[in-house]
């Protein structure tokens, strides 16, 4: 049986940043765990296992965040296809956050601007 086992106080510094993008909202994801949206796509979850947060990215910046803070930073069999990061809910430091938050965000605006 998967563990669920989060406390979203471990979102709320995330969460803060986040939902300062234009068209960021607060929202509930798998197992109503606390999640940020642009528009209708997720930027950034609280994993249920209550470890890490899965965010947004591409590949090319998540390439670079692995090499450069292993510490905060990883990849699960799960997300390896995905252009998503995992984020230890512990250690990282605000500016790292609000780097990859950014990466996110263009992400999912430049996705939608292509489509229009």
């Amino acid at each position: 049986m998967k563990e669920i086992n989060f406390n979203p106080a471990d979102f709320e510094s995330l969460r803060q940043i986040a939902l300062q993008f234009p068209d960021a909202s607060d929202s509930l994801s798998h197992y109503d765990t606390p999640s940020v949206k642009i528009k209708k796509n997720l930027l950034a979850r609280l994993h249920e296992n209550g470890e890490f947060i899965a965010i947004r990215t591409d590949f090319e910046s998540r390439d670079y965040f692995l090499e450069h803070y292993p510490e905060v930073f990883f990849i699960t069999p799960h997300y390896s296809d995905y252009p998503y990061i995992c984020m230890y809910v512990r250690g990282y430091n605000l500016e790292v956050l609000k780097e990859v938050l950014e990466t996110g965000y263009k992400a999912i605006t430049t996705k939608k601007d292509k489509k229009t």
